[in-house]
């Protein structure tokens, strides 16, 4: 046993003080991106799968889930997961996951499998397309942005997101475009899977979960609207399968800002078997099953990344 599997082993025992550790990804890059540096990239996802690989029992989540809660789970348990549906996933993820033997739930949001493109990406791939030293989105009142360098860039984008985010899905859709149009760009319509990919991946052994159509923050909406968001995703995926769906994830899934108490009833209400969130820490036999907590890797070495899973670990 290796001296980091040890030491993770002592706060991730097996039985009943067992700890889950749930790893969360949105994109897999083909190839670093200047604008978003941190990001992951193929070369960058092959260190971690084998790390993890090393270091924990990866389980697909449904099984991890249930045997939490029969206090059944091996040490140093893990599930890996995905949220939104890049294409990526099934093109760059996948290969990677299937060399090293791991399997993983990838989330869904569906309303944009098929050519569909997330707000954000429209924002993203516009101001990056940005031919202009100032973009000038007064008229929007989202204010004026120096985009003449890459950092300049990855500062805009941020700035127009977070003053975009919470707002309505149709608004959200709307200004996402008009950027789009006062860039006079067309941003790509290949950065999501198709409804094959997503199937092909679960013929790949890979798990499928829902992550409702719009990726809307289900906080802002009323319980019917999130209801229909959810159960639109759900049933989408069950169609596409032939199977049931029980794994869900809350869009950017911060407790009580991105959801409440009353979206997790609407979950409930649904028959999913678990949900996850966004909330940091692991996983103990007593952590309810429609909020899992799950775990951002980010670090490039392998020690430190070992330190923060243990940090990680202590926060059942």
């Amino acid at each position: 046993m290796s001296p980091i599997k040890a030491l993770l082993s002592l706060v991730s025992p097996a039985g009943g003080k067992s700890r889950l550790t749930i790893f969360i990804f949105h994109r897999v890059l083909p190839q670093p991106d200047p604008i978003f540096p941190s990001e992951v990239d193929a070369l960058q996802f092959d260190k971690l799968m084998g790390w993890i690989k090393q270091w924990f029992n990866v389980l697909p989540l449904d099984s991890a889930v249930r045997r939490l809660k029969d206090a059944s789970l091996p040490a140093c348990a893990a599930a890996i997961t995905f949220d939104d549906g890049y294409l990526d996933n099934y093109s760059v993820a996948l290969p990677i996951l299937k060399r090293h033997g791991l399997t993983a739930t990838f989330f869904i949001a569906t309303g944009y499998l098929d050519g569909g493109r997330m707000w954000n990406d429209t924002v993203i791939e516009s101001v990056r397309a940005c031919p202009l030293a100032t973009l000038d989105l007064s008229d929007l009142g989202l204010g004026r942005h120096p985009t003449a360098n890459v950092a300049q860039k990855r500062t805009a984008i941020d700035a127009v997101i977070r003053q975009i985010k919470y707002l309505a899905v149709p608004q959200r859709a709307q200004l996402a475009e008009q950027i789009a149009q006062a860039v006079q760009v067309e941003p790509p319509n290949n950065l999501m899977m198709t409804s094959a990919q997503v199937l092909a991946l679960h013929r790949a052994g890979m798990q499928i979960g829902a992550h409702t159509v719009s990726h809307p923050i289900l906080a802002r909406l009323t319980d019917e609207q999130a209801k229909q968001e959810i159960q639109g995703s759900k049933h989408f995926l069950e169609q596409l399968l032939g199977e049931r769906v029980g794994l869900f994830a809350y869009p950017n899934g911060k407790p009580g800002e991105d959801y409440t108490p009353a979206t997790v009833e609407v979950v409930r209400s649904l028959d999913f078997d678990a949900a996850v969130s966004t909330q940091w820490g692991a996983c103990g036999v007593d952590a309810d099953p429609l909020q899992l907590r799950r775990f951002t890797p980010w670090d490039r070495t392998r020690l430190r990344f070992g330190a923060r899973l243990f940090s990680n670990l202590r926060k059942a």
